[in-house]
């Protein structure tokens, strides 16, 4: 079938956080993180985002070598994030498109010291956005109470609700990335007593 032709796939995105146990895929294994953990592979899934397509196709729309698209999709196959999903003969020769399925993909939280596989991935896309690209970017150091970082939690959700429910797959492509934590309190840390020794 032409990848004109093919079948608008589902939205599947990364998150900390489950929607519901049967619409998210928990990443739990070593195969899984070593799939996820790799920016050309997660790029391969933002193509994939936008309807199904064939080892060339995914080459030639993300800049790489045709064998360097193929050890990637067959990694991500193995570990379950994509599937065949259409077949087409061209020349003889059949070829694969391969989709995504109808969930998100759960990461894992790391540990104190253990890498962030979303905030990495994400970073890594917004460091190879385009000079002229639309962004907002912002940090802010803040002391809020635990009802008020509650509240401010409750917000981005709310927010990323919204723009989930504003997508629209003619438009062009646009990423929203959010995390707020309690990162260590240095101030805290100060006013501890010293302990003689």
């Amino acid at each position: 079938m032409p990848a004109s032709a093919a079948p608008q796939p589902p939205e599947p995105h990364l998150t900390a956080h489950a929607p519901e146990p049967e619409d998210i895929v928990h990443v739990e294994t070593d195969q899984q993180l070593h799939a996820l953990g790799n920016v050309t592979r997660h790029r391969i899934l933002r193509v994939l985002r936008d309807g199904p397509a064939t080892v060339t196709q995914i080459a030639a729309r993300l800049g790489i070598a045709k064998g360097s698209s193929n050890y990637h999709v067959k990694v991500l196959a193995k570990a379950g994030f994509i599937h065949v999903v259409d077949t087409r003969k061209v020349r003889g020769v059949t070829e694969l498109y391969y989709g995504v399925p109808d969930k998100a993909i759960g990461l894992p939280r790391g540990g104190p010291g253990q890498p962030q596989y979303l905030m990495r991935l994400a970073l890594a896309d917004v460091e190879a956005a385009p000079a002229e690209a639309e962004m907002d970017m912002r940090l802010k150091h803040l002391r809020l109470s635990p009802a008020d970082f509650d509240a401010a939690v409750a917000k981005l959700h709310a927010l990323h609700a919204e723009l989930t429910a504003l997508n629209d797959p003619a438009q062009p492509a646009a990423d929203f990335f959010y995390t707020i934590y309690r990162p260590h309190d240095f101030r805290q840390a100060s006013e501890e007593p010293a302990v003689d020794t």
